[in-house]
């Protein structure tokens, strides 16, 4: 399923990529698909860091500590 999404862009942008071929809709939904992705890695960095602040851990800690336990496998 899609929505219609409305966005005003410079008008030298749009003509320029107009000339070039270039389809802006999926040029669009690359650029949101990137974007989105970008947000969520972020967001669980920020996540990690909380929980590990919380919990009193160094992110090098926890880093160790997840090596250590593959190499007992």
């Amino acid at each position: 399923m899609s929505t219609v999404l409305s966005v005003r862009v410079k008008r030298e942008f749009k003509e320029e990529a107009e000339r070039l071929g270039l389809d802006l809709r999926a040029v669009i939904e690359k650029a949101l698909r990137e974007e989105i992705a970008k947000a969520r890695v972020e967001r669980f960095r920020k996540l990690l860091e909380d929980g590990l602040s919380s919990m009193k851990l160094r992110p090098e800690d926890w880093v160790e500590a997840v090596k250590g336990s593959r190499q007992e496998r």
